[in-house]
């Protein structure tokens, strides 16, 4: 079963997360359109997870991750 793609911001900080990265840094126009294109595939993603069982971490979320630490 997909999780949902939610995010947490004040759970670990009082602080905005966004306020760590500059207003101009490239990495942001790219997270827009990861954003989006994660949005248009998530029929994909409906449609490859079963409607039962345990909710899994949602794919999103996991291309993020991986997208942040490169």
């Amino acid at each position: 079963m997909r999780g949902e793609d939610i995010f947490q911001a004040s759970l670990f900080t009082t602080i905005q997360l966004e306020s760590f990265v500059p207003s101009d840094h490239p990495l942001r126009p790219i997270r827009i359109l990861l954003d989006q294109a994660m949005q248009n595939l998530s029929w994909l993603f409906d449609s490859i997870y079963a409607d039962r069982g345990r909710e899994s971490i949602p794919p999103e979320r996991l291309i993020r991750a991986q997208f942040q630490h490169q």
